[in-house]
């Protein structure tokens, strides 16, 4: 029975844990508001002030692009994190990547337009989006192995999905700002600086999430690393010549829900239910409000998942998601053409329990795969190849399919199809839920579990 005492493993206390899950949650969501408040600015503002020198069809996409361009620099982010997380720890990161997050976002928010700069205005905006997308590519990573390291064996799935749900905390957080900004400031109001103030309230999150993050204690698994002396001295390197398969098998896990996921935390939706020259021309805050409605459904089965994986194993979780997933995909376009803000939110709903299910369990899926001196590499980069695999031009692709068929049937196979390989990447690892995590299992840890491989 868990008590605040010092557990036998580790000498952990039960309120040590709890600090680690809510500073995870807590960094996570400030992290993941900035990024989403940039997605939400492509499909509502980004077209007509920084790219109004294109067509209205290519200021969309070029906006949509600047949201996709960004995930190419995560896996930058993933490797710089990773190296300095196996070698020097967890903690350490996660400050770095929740200011540089920060900073990137609120300059986002006194960035000059077109019609002040030029063309400067859309170079300036795609270099803080690639700031952002390596502060993203190593800000998970390290999140999700603070709080799998030191949670207990039997509920790591849980305390796992504590930085998971920081990521539908923080759409919740950019939905409702832009949604009571746009009422604030409705019309041009908005256009002319009604969009900005979401963006510069990252000042006051990053120095919260900063304060909190800092009171954590290192991960006790690299504690134990570094007090043996047994850091990696080039975790990639090593990462890559005995695991490339692995990496990649658990990218496209990931990316199988990255992709699905992206249709409500990324712009197509909110553009395609908004625009006015569109087939529903919803009011902008009311389609905020059902995105916010979604991520709330998609928050509590985040967490159902992670408590269901230390139960029914993690790979048993998963297809239940990817289920769950498919059935969402499906009905997403007919429930969103019935015209009314309540079956957007529906369609959002139905589809957030699927994305919740194949993303709660994600961090201690991904723990559970690496040894312990080269797993922060490994998650972080597996994760950010993913992302890239999956959310990074999901937007443009659902707009590029729409703009070439004229209709979202093309989208739904898209979307049916990364499914698919979500669950087929699943069906090729073995389950390795509960395995130790701490440097004395390093063996059993290193043993692949990719079906068909050698275990030795």
């Amino acid at each position: 029975m868990e008590t605040s005492a010092a557990t036998p493993s580790g000498g952990i206390t039960l309120r040590e844990r709890r600090r680690v899950v809510a500073a995870t949650i807590v960094g996570t969501t400030v992290e993941w508001y900035d990024f989403f408040i940039y997605s939400s600015a492509a499909a509502l503002v980004l077209p007509t002030l920084f790219f109004e020198g294109l067509s209205g069809a290519g200021a969309t996409i070029a906006a949509f692009l600047t949201v996709g361009i960004s995930f190419l620099f995560r896996p930058f982010g993933a490797f710089i994190a990773g190296h300095l997380g196996d070698r020097y720890g967890r903690r350490v990161v996660l400050v770095g990547t929740l200011v540089l997050m920060g900073v990137a976002t609120a300059l986002v928010g006194v960035l000059p337009t077109y019609q002040a700069v030029g063309a400067l205005a859309p170079a300036l905006l795609l270099l803080l989006r690639v700031l952002q997308g390596i502060s993203a590519g190593g800000e998970w990573g390290g999140a999700a192995l603070m709080a799998c390291e030191h949670a207990p064996v039997r509920k790591r799935g849980l305390y796992g999905a504590g930085p998971q749900i920081g990521v539908p905390l923080g759409l919740i957080g950019a939905a409702g700002a832009m949604a009571i900004m746009s009422q604030v400031a409705p019309g041009d109001a908005f256009l002319a600086w009604g969009w900005r103030v979401p963006f510069l309230l990252s000042v006051v999150l990053i120095g919260v999430g900063y304060y909190v993050r800092r009171k954590v204690e290192e991960s006790p698994v690299f504690t134990e690393i570094a007090q043996r002396a047994v850091q990696t001295r080039t975790p990639i390197a090593r990462l890559f010549r005995a695991h490339t398969p692995l990496v990649l098998l658990a990218a496209l896990v990931f990316a199988g829900n990255n992709a699905v996921g992206y249709m409500t935390t990324g712009p197509f939706l909110q553009s395609y239910t908004i625009n006015p020259d569109g087939p529903l021309g919803l009011p902008r805050s009311d389609v905020l409000w059902a995105v916010v409605g979604g991520a709330l459904v998609w928050l509590v089965s985040t967490l159902v998942a992670g408590w269901a994986s230390d139960h029914l194993g993690r790979r048993n979780t998963f297809v239940l998601g990817w289920v769950l997933q498919a059935a969402g995909v499906l009905a997403l376009f007919p429930l969103i053409h019935l015209g009314s803000v309540t079956a957007v939110f529906a369609a959002f709903a139905l589809l957030s329990v699927g994305l919740g299910f194949t993303y709660g369990p994600v961090s201690a899926y991904y723990a559970e795969l690496f040894p312990a001196s080269i797993r922060f590499s490994g998650v972080s980069i597996a994760y950010a190849i993913g992302s890239i695999a999956g959310g990074a031009f999901a937007s443009t692709i659902a707009q590029a399919l729409l703009e070439a068929t004229g209709s979202t049937n093309a989208v739904t196979v898209y979307l049916m199809a990364m499914t698919a390989v979500g669950l087929a990447a699943t069906l090729l690892i073995r389950d390795r839920t509960g395995i130790p995590l701490g440097p004395d299992h390093e063996a059993e840890q290193a043993a692949s579990p990719v079906v068909g491989a050698s275990r030795a």
